[in-house]
């Protein structure tokens, strides 16, 4: 079985994730230390909180609940993944996260796109398209709707990162990078699919299984 690797500052506080790769007959390894990644096949760099934007140069304008030693572990261990050429997968905050490492940066708030927000407990629905090149053209085609649950956004893209799809107003959705194995989307594909599966929104568990399957 398959292990895949999540840095968590609650390991008891991800179930959606680990129920998901579960049904797809992978072990979700949560860890809140760094560890080695020969441990692992792959790493999953799941939403959650703000990231501190002094990693990318910015004092706070927009960003909330800062937590500097999630920072630090997810930084870390992706900077080992990226090191050992070992597959990664980021998701919402991880997508953003990715960016940043190399040497991107993020909208602090799109106040403008309203159509990105949670509306209390409920998941908004976008509509996202992407190029024939997009690692997710061969999954779901050139458009698709998904869920949506985000106040932040990539801006500039970081190096050697390819936009792999945007939403209807403009913001980048995902990214993939030009020779590593690494991806990344801002919607929450394991809130799409098996339990959590919603009528609205694509399979999310196909482009779960699509990085697995690097693994």
């Amino acid at each position: 079985m398959k292990k895949i690797c999540l840095p968590v500052e609650d390991i008891n506080k991800y179930p959606n994730y680990v129920n998901a790769l579960k049904h797809l007959n992978v072990q979700a390894m949560l860890i809140d230390k760094v560890s080695d990644p020969s441990n692992f096949d792959g790493l999953l760099l799941p939403g959650g909180a703000d990231i501190n934007p002094s990693y990318y140069h910015q004092k706070i304008n927009g960003s909330e609940d800062i937590n500097k030693e999630l920072d630090d572990l997810q930084y870390t261990m992706l900077d080992l993944f990226v090191k050992a050429k070992k597959p990664v997968f980021g998701i919402c905050r991880g997508h953003q996260l990715i960016n940043i490492y190399f040497q991107g940066n993020l909208f602090q708030d799109i106040k403008e796109s309203k159509q990105h927000k949670r509306q209390g407990e409920i998941d908004n629905i976008n509509e996202i398209s992407c190029e024939t090149g997009s690692f997710l053209y061969p999954i779901y085609g050139q458009r698709f709707t998904v869920n949506s649950s985000h106040h932040q956004a990539a801006d500039i893209v970081g190096k050697d990162l390819e936009i792999a799809a945007r939403s209807s107003d403009g913001i980048i959705e995902a990214l993939q990078h030009k020779t590593l194995p690494i991806w990344s989307v801002q919607f929450h594909p394991e809130r799409m699919c098996f339990e959590k599966t919603n009528p609205k929104t694509v399979d999310g568990s196909k482009v779960l299984q699509f990085f697995i399957d690097q693994c």
